[in-house]
């Protein structure tokens, strides 16, 4: 059984697209990443359900539409609408090291500890605010936090197996809040 703790969301089921099942969905993640995804997982009922991806094209900048394993008609697309999309973490574990930062949802990296390009520890990556135009970090560092602006021009490396994020801040953003 699949556990809320496995997942991370990438997007939300829009409606269906024509009657032979299809169905528009907006995604956080390339769709190169998308097609090397296990399953998709929805909540159902309270309980996580894998669908599987038959074929995947885009439609948008964000939004693709997807052929899923056992869906044939706009009925049953229906009854995935305004769901949320989730993916199994380990997907994006095993994914390939060239996939750049922009490639992963940014939640993924929540966990994640963030060090400076000087080696300096900066914190743990508690949240992403998203409200803005620019995503934001939210570092957690010692009893304050940080805002650090989530760009993948800052991003030098991150490393998935030791939950590491290299970045090369700006300077003085490390002293903002002494």
């Amino acid at each position: 059984m699949i556990q809320r703790e496995e997942l991370i969301a990438i997007g939300h089921y829009n409606k269906p697209h024509g009657v032979a099942g299809e169905i528009s969905a907006t995604v956080d993640v390339d769709i190169d990443v998308l097609q090397t995804l296990t399953c998709l997982v929805s909540d159902i009922d309270g309980i996580f359900v894998p669908f599987f991806i038959n074929a995947c094209r885009p439609k948008s900048a964000e939004t693709v539409l997807l052929t899923i394993d056992g869906i044939g008609n706009e009925h049953e697309a229906s009854k995935l609408v305004n769901r949320e999309i989730y993916a199994l973490k380990r997907d994006f574990s095993s994914a390939s090291e060239d996939v750049d930062a922009d490639g992963y949802p940014l939640d993924y990296f929540i966990g994640f500890e963030l060090q400076d390009s000087d080696g300096t520890r900066v914190g743990e990556i508690i949240d992403v605010d998203e409200q803005t135009e620019n995503a934001i970090f939210i570092v957690e560092r010692g009893d304050s936090e940080l805002m650090v602006p989530a760009s993948d021009d800052l991003i030098v490396e991150f490393d998935i197996d030791k939950r590491l994020m290299v970045m090369d801040l700006p300077q003085g953003l490390l002293d903002l809040n002494d």
